[in-house]
């Protein structure tokens, strides 16, 4: 995107059949630099995506939030200095990398500081989200709703936010709750968040680390909602 300075992180675990085609997906000459975080895989997903082309940085504890932390933390350092915006993508090939421009494009107009890909506003491949999956993320919505006065439609990973507002936020969940921390700590900072309707497909290889056993979807559940009433309460 002309004019901005963008960079993606993309946090992984045993996604060595996938991360590869999401590297290579990504758009030429839009994204400056790829900071995969290797969040304690047991296969070959940091060879696989060092060959491709990014930057690998190992985070062994094992969560979504603390993967995208070590992420954060890798862009801070190093010559190329920190970007305008950094873009959130998962490493299982479900979101189509190529998107990246559309949710890039609200930004690079001024209009917002935080944009998230909904996978309710666009299309969904059959299967792809699972009815639970739908159904905590509809709960969740509208909780968000209820407590801050704001309709989003989705919690999904899709992100892009301007690197200078994502630090202000001053993140903190290491595990499931990072996507609605992001999304409601926007709101009460008086961010600019808009949606944009992104693709979704089903993993292109391997099993979801939360969908895939009831103890990761209750687990993943909990924390969000928890993680939506806990800054409602602190304000």
């Amino acid at each position: 995107m002309r004019g901005l300075i963008v960079d993606c992180v993309i946090p992984a675990r045993d996604e060595a059949g996938a991360i590869g085609g999401v590297i290579a997906a990504l758009p030429e000459g839009v994204v400056r630099r790829v900071v995969v975080v290797d969040n304690g895989s047991r296969d070959r997903t940091a060879e696989v995506a060092r060959s491709a082309g990014a930057d690998v940085v190992s985070e062994p504890e094992r969560g979504y939030g603390a993967a995208c932390l070590a992420g954060i933390r890798r862009l801070t350092e190093g010559p190329e200095g920190p970007p305008d915006v950094v873009v959130f993508l998962d490493g299982d090939h479900a979101d189509d990398p190529r998107e990246v421009a559309a949710l890039l494009l609200p930004i690079a107009r001024g209009e917002a500081d935080l944009v998230i890909g909904s996978r309710t506003l666009g299309q969904s491949e059959a299967g792809a989200l699972t009815p639970q999956q739908r159904i905590g993320n509809l709960v969740a919505v509208r909780m968000i709703g209820v407590l801050y006065r704001h309709q989003f439609t989705d919690l999904g990973p899709f992100r892009a936010i301007r690197f200078p507002s994502l630090c202000a936020l001053g993140m903190r969940d290491r595990d499931y709750g990072w996507t609605a921390e992001m999304q409601v700590k926007a709101l009460r900072g008086g961010l600019a968040v808009v949606e944009v309707p992104v693709s979704y497909y089903r993993r292109r290889a391997g099993v979801s680390k939360v969908a895939s056993t009831v103890r990761g979807t209750i687990g993943a559940g909990y924390k969000i909602l928890y993680t939506i009433l806990r800054y409602a309460v602190a304000r």
